[in-house]
């Protein structure tokens, strides 16, 4: 069994076009699963006053058929949270957004977006990930990261790394700027990340 992970989008159809392809070429059997920010808001956490909007795109950027490119489950993220928080309409979409999980569970596996971890530091970087599991997949940050037993390991993209029995934490990278992805192959117990080549 096989997964391909990717998150943090930020409505850019773009790259995220070309991540679906290299996915679709590199492991066309993998369930894709989404680790949020599938969408940019465009007013930030500083703006947000009591105002509710009523127009989804007064809001958020929402390319021309880039819904219709979300084919995969994903949880919610920050960017998703923030548009239902000032928005208030009965718009179809939102009311997907609404109806995004926070966590998704597949056997021990656990994917969340990762805003919920406390980060902080020069670099700003993960401090620490509250939550339970040997084994998860996040985003947030948009730089791909693996963390076994609480070290950071050195990556190389397109080598698969053995993920064995200490808790990991996978950080799946962004679709945004960096078409990036990582694929789990559930049998063998490893993860791959993936780079798309960037014209």
């Amino acid at each position: 069994m096989y997964y391909a992970f990717l998150g943090d989008i930020h409505s850019s159809m773009d790259d995220l076009k070309v991540v679906l392809e290299d996915i679709s070429n590199k492991a066309p059997e993998a369930i894709q699963i989404g680790t949020g920010d599938l969408f940019e808001c465009t007013i930030s956490k500083k703006k947000i006053t009591n105002e509710k909007f009523r127009q989804l795109e007064d809001v958020m950027i929402i390319p021309d058929g880039f819904v219709d490119l979300l084919t995969f489950d994903t949880v919610i993220g920050n960017q998703e949270e923030r548009i239902l928080l000032i928005t208030e309409t009965n718009d179809s979409l939102r009311y997907k957004l609404g109806s995004l999980p926070e966590i998704i569970e597949i056997d021990h596996v656990r994917i969340i977006h990762g805003h919920q971890f406390k980060w902080g530091g020069v670099p700003w970087s993960l401090i620490e990930a509250e939550i339970e599991g040997p084994l998860i997949f996040y985003g947030h940050s948009h730089q791909s990261e693996l963390w076994i037993s609480g070290v950071r390991q050195t990556i190389e993209f397109g080598v698969p790394y053995s993920i064995g029995n200490e808790r990991t934490l996978v950080n799946v990278g962004a679709v945004v700027s960096d078409r990036e992805w990582v694929l789990y192959n559930k049998l063998k117990e490893e993860v791959t990340f993936m780079k798309t080549k960037i014209d």
